[in-house]
């Protein structure tokens, strides 16, 4: 008899090494060793794309200048030249999603942009610190955006409602597409695959249409990590657009 693991099972946070601090758990998990992981594979690629530059780029040097103006068109078309002082981070940001994404790719590995905690607390941060830019860039001006002008007095008290709830939800917007476009594609992945080897295992004709499915997955593995890219450029592209609301007022 044998049995599968649940989908779910790849999102499980593991102790490695367990640290608690009164009521806090700062235990070290799977999901740090990631981050870890994730970081140390960004300067190992930087690394080799520094290694003996040339006028006439190899190939990891070409990958990484594709990659740095693929990030500076998005900052450029969205932010214009006041973009230029944000550049660092947009671009950190879209590195460090595009390899968690792609990492998470990998059989037995912990994809951290599944979990609605870490992409929650990503977007919370980038509001908040866009919130800051927008108030020391604009003063108590900043609160104009929830008011476009020559609107009647009397929806005046509806309209800032309706505009605060719908800057408020931005927060969870960038988080939830993330989250929930990456959930749902591993926790597919998962099914066929289980799918397929309890095929397999059924011996008989069944065993050797597992090919269906498995088929089916290589496909799929394929679209998710199309998904996994695009997700990356997403998350970086709206955080440049909300970042140019609160420099523009829009």
């Amino acid at each position: 008899m044998f049995t599968l693991a649940s989908p779910l099972e790849q999102f499980e946070i593991i102790n490695i090494l367990p640290i608690f601090f009164a009521s806090f758990n700062l235990s070290f998990t799977n999901a740090s060793l990631l981050m870890l992981f994730v970081v140390s594979i960004v300067f190992f690629w930087f690394s080799l794309s520094f290694f003996k530059v040339k006028l006439i780029p190899n190939y990891w040097q070409l990958f990484q200048e594709d990659f740095y103006f693929l990030t500076s068109n998005i900052v450029f078309e969205n932010l214009n030249q006041k973009g230029e002082i944000y550049f660092p981070f947009i671009f950190s940001l879209h590195l460090f999603l595009l390899f968690s994404n792609l990492l998470g790719m990998i059989p037995y590995s912990f994809t951290v942009t599944s979990h609605i905690v870490f992409t929650f607390s990503l977007s919370l941060s980038i509001f908040i610190g866009i919130n800051i830019i927008g108030l020391k860039t604009h003063g108590f001006n900043f609160f104009s955006l929830f008011l476009p002008r020559n609107v009647p007095l009397i929806i005046i008290p509806f309209l800032i409602t309706i505009e605060f709830l719908s800057y408020l939800v931005k927060v969870f917007t960038l988080a939830i597409r993330l989250f929930a476009n990456m959930t749902s594609g591993h926790t597919l992945l998962k099914i066929i695959a289980g799918f397929s080897w309890t095929m397999l295992l059924s011996g008989g004709l069944i065993s050797i249409l597992h090919f269906i499915p498995l088929s089916l997955l290589f496909v799929l593995i394929g679209l998710e990590l199309a998904i996994a890219i695009l997700q990356a450029y997403v998350f970086t592209l709206l955080t440049c657009i909300y970042l140019n609301d609160v420099l523009e007022l829009h």
